[in-house]
């Protein structure tokens, strides 16, 4: 797991790293300021594939006159002639050129002082534009511009505002238009605009650099600590949004690159220090609730017990399915055995179950008897309980599930339709003592909570909802949060988009489930809260190896549960 920072923390660090420990702000920022320059240098020398001659839209709409307008005069045709040289120079001079957007805060610091190191190194074009206000430059800023300066270079201001697109081309002078057929000729980009400050939408000529970094599909970007136009502590996009090839994140991760919408604008986050003493970040953080992102399990699987027997790698109790829902109870069950129960009953509705036991061949199938006391004794029986996918809506299941949350006193996973009878009743959710796992998408904990959709801060409403409650929470989605009651947190980055498909909810349920019956893996204190984000982990790797093997159209919840083999055989110790 890697350490992540809301936007406060790492602001507070920075502030006592140079005021209390004497770091150098300005050593901060060339350690920045470097990493990105790396980055950009990395982009710029791939494995060689030729040269392409470069087209540019923007170009061709700054110098199109209407065709029953009056003809050119002698000045636009010079200027018209200018921006083509501009253009048509980069075929001639393959010389990569890059822009770097640099805003009016330390970030811009950042931008300013990477693209003296760009130019420095030399082999490149680099020009530096300026954003906004240049009265609320920082001081690092200024300094760092005047670096720039004795370094043969400068700042330029970027003063387009492209908000008013009818009244575009008469307002923009020919520098204006020379710069933008400049930008469209770039081989990369460099976003500084605004960092881990941002917390409004991006106006004015910030949001004409935003477009211009998203012009071109081939220029890729490189993000100074996180994309502008994305809150660093939701993921939330303020409008519009820069789309970043990398992002080259200081010190720790920051939430919004991992869970939200900013998580498909982040593209590779890079996570480098620059400079701040370990034993102060160790000082700051050790005494607030964890915050993670996972890219691999934190600690492989332990070796089974040679002497065990079935029943020490649980016996798991699930409820699910209903009418026109029988897939949801079999693939939660292969599932869960795939991911190393030992038993598994799977109680189903009596019209359903001549199906659903066809379908099973490891589970244990039978239908629910109508008797309340006997579910019970077959549940309580058990060592975990998955309870919920497919199982329908109607009163007598909502009694059933209230019923057995209040009576049983094991761990219980509650997926689906499970959390759905909880509306309404979470009172029943905070008399329980045994350990409880939510796994709800933003849909169901809409309808569990009342919030609004989309839930813009997933992981503070996921944080709160598991401290109110006393539950772990997973919060399913791009970038899945599992949040504990003691209010730490993990946001999950494997996975991707093949995977959102009816099942994948059942799949993943049945693998938490199924880790938390494992007698062998549970802790004397209560680990669940690590079991269910492993489980988040292993389904997303699974869902990766598919995507990698099928593609992201044709890959089923099946085949996940079909990869799992693979995944867990790499992770269990040898």
């Amino acid at each position: 797991m890697l350490p992540l920072a809301t936007a406060a923390q790492m602001k507070e660090l920075d502030r006592r790293a140079i005021e209390e420990r004497g770091v150098s702000s300005l050593e901060l920022m060339e350690h920045a300021a470097r990493a990105v320059a790396d980055t950009v240098w990395e982009l710029l020398h791939p494995e060689e594939d030729g040269f392409s001659p470069v087209l540019s839209s923007v170009s061709s709409m700054i110098v199109m006159r209407k065709k029953d307008g009056p003809p050119p005069t002698d000045e636009e045709e010079r200027q018209a002639e200018e921006l083509r040289e501009i253009i048509e120079g980069k075929n001639t001079d393959p010389t990569p050129r890059i822009a770097v957007f640099c805003g009016p805060g330390n970030n811009g610091g950042d931008g300013v002082a990477c693209a003296r190191l760009l130019m420095e190194q030399g082999g490149c074009r680099v020009r530096a534009f300026f954003v906004g206000d240049r009265a609320k430059m920082t001081p690092d800023e200024t300094a760092m511009e005047d670096r720039l300066t004795a370094a043969g270079g400068r700042l330029e201001d970027f003063s387009v505002d492209m908000t008013d697109r009818s009244t575009l081309e008469a307002t923009m002078d020919c520098e204006q238009q020379k710069i933008l057929a400049w930008l469209s000729t770039c081989d990369v980009m460099v976003d500084a605009l605004f960092g881990i400050g941002l917390k409004r939408p991006v106006e004015g000529v910030f949001r004409t650099a935003v477009l211009q970094m998203q012009s071109r599909m081939n220029c890729p970007v490189v993000a100074c600590d996180v994309p502008s136009g994305v809150n660093a502590d939701t993921g939330e996009v303020l409008g519009e949004a820069v789309q970043a090839k990398v992002t080259v994140t200081f010190t720790r991760g920051k939430p919004g690159l991992y869970s939200g919408p900013g998580a498909g604008r982040a593209g590779e986050a890079r996570i480098v220090d620059i400079g701040i003493p370990h034993d102060l970040e160790y000082q700051m953080f050790r005494a607030l609730p964890r915050l993670e992102v996972m890219h691999q399990p934190d600690s492989q699987l332990p070796l089974r017990p040679r002497n065990a027997h079935k029943g020490d790698f649980g016996k798991l109790f699930i409820l699910a399915g209903s009418e026109g829902c029988t897939g949801a109870p079999v693939l939660a069950a292969r599932a869960a055995l795939r991911t190393g129960a030992g038993l598994v009953y799977l109680g189903v509705p009596q019209e359903i179950y001549p199906i659903v036991a066809v379908k099973c061949d490891e589970a244990m199938p039978f239908p629910l008897p109508e008797d309340y006391s006997a579910i019970l004794e077959r549940a309580g029986g058990c060592d975990a309980a998955l309870i919920g996918p497919g199982l329908g809506r109607s009163p007598r299941v909502k009694q059933l599930v209230l019923s057995l949350l209040t009576d049983l006193d094991l761990p219980v996973v509650l997926d689906a339709d499970g959390i759905n009878a909880l509306a309404g009743h979470i009172d029943v959710l905070d008399r329980r003592r045994a350990p409880t796992v939510l796994t709800p998408h933003e849909g169901e904990f809409s309808r569990l909570t009342g919030c609004a959709l989309p839930v813009k801060d997933r992981l503070s409403a996921a944080r709160d909802f598991s401290r109110d409650h006393g539950c772990v929470l997973v919060l399913k989605g791009q970038g899945t949060v599992t949040a504990a009651p003691d209010g730490s947190a993990c946001i999950n980055a494997t996975g991707n988009p093949g995977m959102a498909k009816g099942g994948s909810g059942d799949v993943l349920a049945g693998m938490i489930a199924a880790l938390l019956g494992q007698k062998h893996l549970r802790q004397e204190r209560d680990n669940t809260p690590e079991l269910a984000a492993a489980a988040v982990c292993f389904h997303g790797l699974a869902g990766d190896l598919c995507a990698r093997n099928f593609g992201e159209y044709a890959m089923l919840p099946a085949d996940v549960i079909e990869a799992l083999p693979q995944v867990l055989r790499q992770w269990c110790e040898r």
